[in-house]
């Protein structure tokens, strides 16, 4: 059981430090991924080669800089769980917040965008399972 639980009302109230904050996350996220993908296909080059030269510099700059955006992640999600939301999908910009429903715990589900708290799911179920509240 979570040690707080939250109203819609309460998150909504939320709502505009966590836009800010999930749209860092966010960005950080899909540049970082971004840059995995270009490291990843530098591999496949060189082992489809036979070999190969490496930019040593670019590979070391790419790799520093997504050591960087990862930090940056962390500490940017580590701020949405200070607030009480839980980050499930960076993504799709999904965040949870444990809330009582009819004497059970489940989740309210924050999308990144939405303005208001309209939707919940159980414990078990996640963002397909979404109902209005």
């Amino acid at each position: 059981m979570a040690d707080r639980h939250f109203t819609p009302r309460e998150v909504e109230a939320l709502i505009p430090a966590l836009t800010p904050l999930m749209r860092e996350a966010m960005a950080a996220h899909t540049k970082a991924a971004a840059l995995r993908e270009r490291l990843r296909a530098e591999q496949a080059r060189i082992a489809l080669a036979g070999g190969g030269v490496v930019d040593r510099a670019q590979w070391r700059a790419d790799s520093g800089r997504i050591e960087q955006l990862t930090e940056r992640v962390r500490k940017t999600l580590e701020k949405v769980v200070e607030l009480g939301g839980r980050p499930k999908d960076l993504g799709l910009g999904l965040v949870d917040f444990p809330h009582l429903r009819d004497g059970r715990e489940v989740n309210l589900c924050w999308q990144y965008g939405e303005r208001e708290i309209r939707h919940w799911h159980g414990l078990d179920e996640g963002y397909a399972g979404r109902k209005p509240l």
